[in-house]
């Protein structure tokens, strides 16, 4: 009878954690936007970009140029709708291997707050939005690195048993998958994922300390939630560093 009660409670438990969960990985996003405060803008994601690749906005008084900004791997342009003004459409100039040629950006890619586009250079398209490619990659790379460090801060907490194990894995993949996706579909501006990953990481550290208390038996609470505390600070930190080094 004991059993069968007990049983029960873990299942409440479970399912208490996963709406809890669900809430607030359905919230999260929401706040974030909220207490964005991001300038207006028009982000240009270059592929196949050249090492002397330009773009300029062509307007009435001439050419208005942005310097180019690169995180790894990736290059990029920034231009603010102070300069843009309220065109349906702008004319860039797009410059590099010796080559030049004027590219459309039409008015399905502008007037958002904060509008991203891929410029390919060598195609001479643009798409709306990151491609899917770069997204995959990316997020599949920071909940990579994430996992490998909470898994070693795990581990030197002393949880062995396959049962912790799988917990551990099964809620990493969630909050972390969420986390990161959520940081993909906002802006590409570093210091803006910043802010974000801050107000979602809180989150994050709530549905994880939910998690182990709920359902991990190995070791006392104290101790859980001490590794939960110092998985998420580190994950934090590791967040800013990545932020800073890869593109968002």
């Amino acid at each position: 009878m004991k059993r069968i009660i007990c049983l029960r409670a873990r299942k409440r438990n479970l399912y208490g954690f996963l709406a809890l969960l669900f809430l607030l990985l359905g919230i999260t996003p929401a706040m974030a936007y909220a207490n964005s405060a991001e300038p207006p803008a028009l982000v240009i994601i270059m592929k196949n970009a050249p090492e002397d690749a330009s773009v300029s906005l062509v307007t009435e008084d001439g050419l208005v140029e942005v310097p180019k900004n690169q995180t790894a791997w990736e290059t990029y342009y920034v231009f603010y709708y102070g300069d843009i003004g309220t065109k349906s459409e702008i004319t860039l100039k797009v410059s590099g291997n010796g080559a030049e040629y004027e590219q459309t950006i039409g008015a399905q890619y502008l007037g958002g707050y904060a509008s991203t586009v891929t410029l390919d250079f060598v195609a001479k398209t643009v798409t709306e939005g990151k491609l899917p490619g770069r997204s995959i990659l990316l997020v599949s790379m920071r909940v990579l690195f994430t996992l490998i460090i909470e898994s070693f801060i795990f581990f030197l907490f002393g949880f062995r048993e396959k049962r912790s194990w799988i917990i551990f894995l099964v809620m990493n993949l969630l909050t972390q998958g969420a986390l990161n996706i959520a940081l993909n579909s906002g802006s590409v501006l570093a210091i803006h994922s910043m802010f974000k990953l801050f107000i979602m990481e809180f989150w994050v550290f709530v549905a994880e300390i939910a998690t182990v208390l709920a359902l991990i038996r190995e070791h006392g609470k104290l101790r859980r939630v001490a590794f939960a505390l110092t998985a998420n600070i580190l994950s934090l930190v590791l967040g800013f560093y990545l932020i800073s080094s890869l593109p968002v």
